[in-house]
């Protein structure tokens, strides 16, 4: 992971920390719904949280493909350049 991809990480982990009622230790490739057994509303919740955080919109057609803890760091990458 570079610099960049890992300080993106540490802070969607962070983020992710509240809705991670399992503890579940986050990788990259954690799946964020399926791993952390949390719902919809609760990867919304989450997905608003790093909207306001890294100050971007994140379109629902980009959300449907975004699975893991990668995929996330990925597309908030991109969006930042955006």
């Amino acid at each position: 992971m570079t610099d960049d991809e890992q300080e993106i990480f540490d802070k969607l982990s962070e983020l992710l920390q509240p809705f991670n009622e399992k503890q579940v230790e986050l990788k990259p490739q954690t799946e964020i719904a399926v791993d952390l057994a949390i719902d919809s509303v609760s990867v919304m919740d989450f997905v608003m949280e790093v909207e306001d955080h890294f100050d971007m919109d994140i379109p629902l057609n980009v959300l449907s493909e975004t699975h893991t803890m990668k995929d996330l760091i990925s597309v908030v990458q991109a969006r930042k350049k955006a």
